[in-house]
């Protein structure tokens, strides 16, 4: 289940946090790019894997770069690959957060709301403590809530 974190602070000191999930995509999460990455790159960027650093696009079936992967699906990639590190969410969209909160395990952090309405539990984390959350509308009132 993934863990959410809504405040810095909150972060273990022990654990990396990365806010910059474009970057930090291109220069480690691409060399551990496999077939996990296919069905993620698929459903989120509406791509095709053809090879280790190459993406076919969905327009126009055109060549790319993995590179050029969106900001929303390079995140989801990051958590796969990095499980003990926290990543930020404020780049993802719909279609990211939808394959992300399904994820059996992860960190990610965003000080404000972004929940698919299809979410499975998480792990809520603050200076409270922590707690599963299976319902949309009770996570909300977490990030709402919650100081």
């Amino acid at each position: 289940m993934i863990t959410i974190f809504k405040d810095k602070k909150d972060i273990p000191e022990d654990m990396e946090y990365v806010e910059l999930n474009d970057i930090f995509f291109n220069q480690n999460t691409v060399a551990f790019i496999d077939k996990q990455a296919e069905r993620i790159i698929e459903t989120i960027d509406n791509a095709e894997l053809i090879g280790k650093y190459k993406i076919c696009s969905r327009f126009n079936d055109v060549t790319l770069d993995i590179d050029r992967l969106s900001t929303g699906c390079k995140t989801v990639l990051n958590v796969l690959y990095y499980p003990n590190k926290v990543f930020c969410l404020k780049e993802c969209g719909n279609n990211a957060l939808d394959i992300l909160y399904h994820f059996e395990t992860g960190y990610v952090f965003s000080e404000y709301a972004l929940i698919p309405f299809s979410m499975d539990s998480v792990i809520a984390r603050s200076k409270s403590g922590k707690k599963v959350i299976n319902d949309y509308e009770k996570l909300k009132e977490w990030w709402d809530i919650e100081k």
